[in-house]
């Protein structure tokens, strides 16, 4: 005679499945039970105002804006020329600190006072700490470098 195929490990996991379903079927059967007895708890249906807000009252119809569809812009609006400010991308600043052996220093920008790397291959003039000098910025990979550094006459 053949061995069942069934071990106890099978067993009590099919247990445990059966034993699952069971609470779960007495748990939605004693929720149908308390919405008899009480009533239905919590909102119905929610409703959503002109601001987000969420509400059991629907929105008052009269309130509602029409929009025309040629008004609702999905891009970024085009700059006319009028509406540009001129930005000019040298600034001017001091060197704080220049290590010529190792080739990298720190310039302090003059307008906000902060401080900008700088590499030997941005460098165009030759510099030492303290000098006036202008620049540009960009971007790097920890941050802002200065580039195109030159001696302020």
């Amino acid at each position: 005679m053949a061995k069942s195929q069934q071990s106890f490990n099978k067993n009590e996991k099919e247990k445990k499945r059966l034993k699952k379903r069971d609470d779960k079927k007495k748990k939605m059967d004693a929720r149908k039970a308390d919405i008899k007895e009480n009533g239905p708890t919590g909102i119905e249906f929610a409703y959503t105002d002109a601001y987000g807000n969420l509400s059991d009252t629907p929105p008052d119809p009269a309130l509602k804006l029409e929009i025309n569809l040629e008004d609702i812009q999905v891009s970024v609006p085009k700059t006319l020329e009028g509406d540009r400010e001129a930005f000019d991308p040298v600034r001017k600043g001091t060197v704080s600190f220049f290590d010529s052996s190792k080739g990298f220093g720190f310039i302090i920008d003059s307008a906000d006072q902060e401080k900008y790397f700088t590499h030997v291959s941005g460098i165009i003039d030759e510099i030492s700490e303290n000098d006036k000098v202008s620049f540009e910025l960009e971007k790097g990979m920890k941050g802002m470098n200065a580039v195109k550094v030159t001696l302020v006459k």
